[in-house]
């Protein structure tokens, strides 16, 4: 039986056959089985039509039923451009990937420092301004601030993830990939830090 990697190799293989370059996997996936969290792909080819997203489109289904992510697809005169476009999202692929199809797309490709750090402070502040929003919302009800911030934790993670890259941290572990398991607000007494509010689980397994 392939597994889901293969799947999508096959699938893709069959949609763009010699224009596909190559596939590689990232994510959770990337450095260990992950049974609960969907399979996340990224592929480039030689060129992308729109009767190759249609193709994509009618697998997009049994994909999804099956855990895997919609792959991203790139072209591959766009691909070096997209690292400077999208510093991020490319950022949280190359530290931590693994080829599953044809050359590595990423040899010799790497993030700018200051593409970096112009969308880690975009993302802060977008961050920061829907923190605030979503707190005023809660009309600072303690369960549903708990829900807010669990809700947060995964984007302030990958902020922090980036924020480490800036600073020349590698980030390649495989822990790396789980957002926080559990968390519980603290409020401030006057002399301490106490527990408030219920202890919110993820239900994220590491089996």
């Amino acid at each position: 039986m392939p597994t889901l990697a293969e799947t999508v190799v096959a699938d893709l293989r069959a949609i763009f056959a010699l224009r596909l370059n190559a596939v590689v996997v990232y994510g959770r996936h990337a450095v260990g089985p992950a049974p609960n969290a969907p399979l996340h792909t990224l592929a480039r080819v030689t060129e992308l039509a729109m009767a190759d997203l249609e193709a994509c489109a009618r697998r997009a289904r049994t994909w999804q039923k099956n855990g895997i992510a919609v792959p991203l697809l790139v072209a591959r005169d766009e691909f070096s451009r997209a690292l400077d476009a999208f510093p991020l999202e490319f950022g949280a692929i190359l530290a931590g990937y693994r080829v599953v199809y044809g050359p590595d797309p990423f040899e010799g490709l790497s993030v700018q420092a200051a593409d970096l750090r112009r969308a880690c402070e975009v993302e802060a502040r977008g961050f920061l301004l829907h923190l605030r929003e979503g707190f005023i919302e809660s009309e600072g009800e303690p369960s549903a601030v708990s829900r807010l911030v669990a809700a947060s934790a995964p984007a302030l993670r990958a902020l922090l993830v980036n924020l480490a890259a800036l600073d020349g941290m590698s980030n390649t572990s495989p822990s790396d990939y789980y957002p926080l398991e559990q968390l519980q607000l603290v409020r401030f007494s006057g002399e301490r830090y106490e527990p408030m509010g219920p202890v919110i689980d993820g239900g994220i397994s590491k089996a």
